[in-house]
């Protein structure tokens, strides 16, 4: 998987334009000639973030953070193991808290798999997580001594994957009780989609489960404006590593994609616009026969169980 495959498996692309003043009323024509340009300039991703011109998720704030990681892991309700669980983290983005967050709810190992090393490596925020979790009396490991992120991943029993979709192969078949993922599957490259959710389904054990939040929307605006490309445009290469891929992929074909995967899904939380945001005419080909029904789906959260 590369950035936008899993994305992380991108894997959780949001883009402020703050730095710039540049707000969301901004024509979405204007916002990705913006991302195409700077996407190009030869400085590093944490320069862009330092910026708030690129950032991947919001997982950079505790609260945050400890909030999203228990609504997934509260729902997920597989039995849990006198010896912790197994979990794994697709897409974490800025931050690896979420290690920290599992260690403190009993996980034995957890595995935070990118496709790039995108997440700080200062400890100052993950002593800021520890300090969070401790104050709400929950476990964490002694960090008084650590001076680098990989010694507070060990300390946590994590490992951090940066190879995409290799990452998921290289972890052993039904070894995993919990996968989770906040706003990535959507930026899973459209042709590794299929595969990625296979590879999900291999690691899980058969009473394991995965819990994810899917945003169907651009990414642009928050519309449709991203069904306007034809696909050889938008899955070209050239788009898809400007920062503001998605996959395209609709609901309907996303719950079959799960299901030839070998999942049985349970939908929760699905939010509809009530009428289409962007014209119907305005949109390729293959989207203009799809139905209202079917456009209007704008993000969902589905957990997924081994069949």
């Amino acid at each position: 998987m590369e950035r936008s495959d899993v994305s992380g498996l991108d894997i959780k692309f949001s883009v402020i334009y703050n730095a710039m003043s540049i707000k969301s009323a901004v024509p979405w024509q204007v916002k990705i000639a913006s991302k195409v340009v700077l996407s190009r300039f030869p400085v590093g991703y944490r320069f862009w973030q330092r910026l708030e011109l690129f950032q991947h998720g919001k997982m950079e704030r505790p609260e945050y953070a400890f909030q999203t990681f228990k609504r997934h892991f509260d729902r997920s309700q597989f039995a849990r193991k006198e010896a912790g669980f197994v979990g794994v983290e697709l897409g974490p983005g800025d931050t690896l808290f979420s290690a920290l967050i599992a260690h403190a709810f009993g996980a034995a190992a957890y595995y935070l798999v990118d496709v790039g090393r995108f997440a700080r490596q200062d400890t100052e925020p993950y002593l800021q997580m520890a300090a969070y979790l401790k104050e709400k009396g929950l476990a964490t490991p002694d960090l008084s001594q650590v001076t680098r992120v990989d010694e507070i991943m060990s300390a946590c029993g994590a490992r951090y994957e940066t190879d995409g979709l290799n990452s998921l192969r290289a972890i052993p078949d039904q070894s995993v009780d919990f996968v989770w993922s906040q706003a990535v599957l959507e930026h899973v490259r459209r042709a590794s989609f299929p595969e990625t959710m296979r590879e999900i389904r291999r690691i899980l054990r058969p009473d394991g489960v995965a819990s994810h939040q899917i945003d169907l929307k651009d990414h642009l605006g928050g519309k449709l404006n991203n069904l306007r490309f034809s696909e050889r445009r938008w899955e070209s290469d050239f788009m898809s590593r400007s920062g503001f891929y998605t996959n395209r992929i609709r609901y309907k074909d996303m719950l079959r994609i799960f299901s030839e995967s070998g999942f049985k899904t349970d939908v929760l939380n699905a939010e509809e616009w009530t009428s289409l945001p962007t014209p119907r005419n305005k949109m390729d080909t293959i989207f203009r026969g799809c139905s209202d029904e079917e456009l209007c789906v704008q993000s969902f959260d589905a957990l997924l169980w081994p069949v």
